[in-house]
């Protein structure tokens, strides 16, 4: 790869960044540029591309459970969705021919048709990126986004087989079924995997041999394989930490995607005028998921933020795109026109889901008149009775709820946006109950039911720093008076935690030692193993 296109990529991701939009409007950018300069992807850029692809399907398989995808929203949703998106657009289109708008030519109504599949499908990369930058892949709009993606990747798979009159090899059941039987043996070899290469080299070869290969090899999508791999190793003690030591990799190899598009070929004045129009017509899918997914029953805040996820075009799209010039049902220039229109998307979405919170509290009023009456219990904050919250009930959150209920005769209750995270730690006895603390009805419904009287000390343990300061500013816009603490990763973040409002903020990894040394002492102290150096005067280092 030639270092001008690092060079390129890193400071048009970089000015992204400072600009206050993700890295990836940059690289886009960067693709353009590049291919401004005369400069081409090639074969090189388009393997970088398709293992980013690949290893983001297997870290989503990773994280995804089965039951998410029979949800109704999910599965009806996407095909009441993808059914609407094709009706109005290609009437749009077909509309715009008739009226004389000579800007798309006249592609006949079997050509707009498959324009307007192409339209129908959102982004996997963009929206998984998205949610794993906000941490909010477990959060119900996480989940219900990742699920209509997975559903329309499964759609596009079944209109690819149809479309190039390939099927499947006979033996692709006896590779399906072969992957479900050698379950117990990838878990055990995951098993005996240690903590650091030998872990990552495993998650390579699970994802691209195991799930991609084997599938390519039956004439099957070969990230419908990483994809399946990645479900079949979720229950696996060990998959958050293969999702967590692959995520450097997947992350740089996207970068190779985001540039591909902008590689892909350079636009006229014609195709920015048709990128252009198309792009305009996205806001029609982003009220149509809005409105179906309330339709469901999904909070208005919850359909929101994945109407805005999913506020884009795909990378599937252009497979599309391919696959109709393959076979001439479509002009090649479409094949620009798609990735140009992808790009714009991705470059209009990205602030959109910045700012996604603050337009739902600018315009809550308008919003949840869409809701259904009755939203599902599992998306509603519950009140808190308590004296001491803990918001984050992962590791940290955990220790610091345990710590909390031995030593302090108070009531301590914790906060938890995963279902799941919240049904384990009930069955372990802890008192935990559901609710998103980035949620502003979450605050708004605390502020109303008067949950602030009780509460004499906040924890902030959630692993998102744009969270834990989310939450500083709603305790501080509520008057709270009791004491926040919450956790950093790094100096600067700590700085910005005690600014915003907190009492006290620690760095998780300098505090590490101290929490470390503090363990040590009191067990030696309970077993009578305290060396008498270590013992304070009134101690004798026996047990009490």
């Amino acid at each position: 790869m030639d270092p001008l296109w690092i060079t390129v990529a890193f400071f048009c991701g970089f000015a992204a960044r400072r600009l206050g939009l993700p890295p990836l409007v940059g690289f886009l950018v960067a693709g353009f540029v590049l291919n401004a300069l005369g400069f081409e992807g090639g074969s090189t850029l388009q393997l970088v591309a398709d293992l980013g692809v690949t290893l983001l399907l297997f870290t989503i398989g990773l994280k995804l459970k089965v039951k998410d995808l029979l949800a109704p929203e999910v599965w009806a949703g996407t095909s009441l969705h993808m059914v609407a998106t094709i009706l109005l657009f290609s009437g749009l289109l077909i509309g715009l021919v008739a009226g004389g708008v000579g800007l798309f030519g006249d592609p006949g109504l079997a050509g707009s048709v498959l324009i307007c599949f192409a339209l129908s499908f959102s982004s996997t990369v963009f929206a998984v990126k998205t949610l794993e930058s906000r941490g909010e892949m477990s959060a119900v709009h996480g989940r219900v986004a990742v699920g209509i993606l997975i559903m329309q990747d499964v759609l596009a798979v079944l209109f690819l087989t149809v479309s190039t009159g390939k099927l499947p090899s006979p033996w692709a059941v006896a590779v399906l079924a072969a992957l479900f039987l050698l379950k117990p043996a990838i878990y055990r070899i995951m098993d005996h995997c240690d903590h650091g290469e030998l872990t990552i080299l495993y998650g390579f070869f699970l994802a691209l041999v195991v799930g991609a290969a084997s599938f390519e090899a039956v004439a099957m999508k070969a990230d419908l394989g990483a994809l399946l791999i990645g479900i079949l190793v979720a229950d696996h003690p060990k998959s958050k930490e293969l999702a967590k030591s692959l995520l450097g990799f997947k992350e740089i190899f996207l970068v190779g995607f985001f540039l591909s598009i902008g590689l892909g070929g350079m636009p006229d004045w014609q195709t920015v005028g048709q990128a252009a129009v198309l792009s305009l017509l996205v806001p029609i899918k982003v009220v149509l998921f809005f409105v179906l997914l309330c339709w469901f029953g999904l909070r208005a805040r919850s359909a929101l933020l994945a109407s805005f996820n999913l506020a884009n075009y795909s990378e599937f799209g252009l497979i599309v795109g391919a696959v109709a010039v393959a076979n001439g049902w479509l002009d090649a220039q479409w094949l620009t026109v798609f990735a140009l229109a992808l790009s714009v998307t991705f470059i209009l979405a990205a602030p959109l889901n910045s700012r996604a919170t603050a337009i739902y509290q600018s315009f809550h009023g308008f919003f949840v008149r869409f809701e259904k009456d009755g939203s599902p219990a599992h998306d509603l904050p519950v009140p808190l009775h308590a004296n001491v919250a803990v918001l984050g009930m992962g590791r940290i959150g955990t220790g610091a709820y345990d710590l909390m209920r031995q030593r302090c005769d108070v009531k301590v209750v914790g906060v938890d946006f995963n279902n799941e995270s919240v049904q384990a730690h009930q069955a372990a006895g802890r008192n935990v109950i559901s609710g998103d603390a980035s949620d502003p009805d979450f605050w708004d419904m605390l502020k109303r039911s008067g949950g602030f009287r009780e509460l004499d000390m906040v924890l902030l343990a959630m692993p998102k720093h744009r969270a834990n300061l989310f939450a500083i500013e709603q305790l501080v816009k509520a008057e709270f008076r009791g004491n926040i603490a919450a956790i950093a990763m790094f100096d600067d973040q700590r700085l910005q935690l005690l600014e915003a409002g907190a009492h006290a903020a620690y760095n998780i990894y300098g505090e590490a030692g101290a929490g470390f040394a503090e363990h040590v002492y009191e067990t030696a102290r309970l077993n009578g193993t305290l060396p008498v150096s270590c013992r304070l005067p009134n101690e004798t280092g026996a047990p009490e």
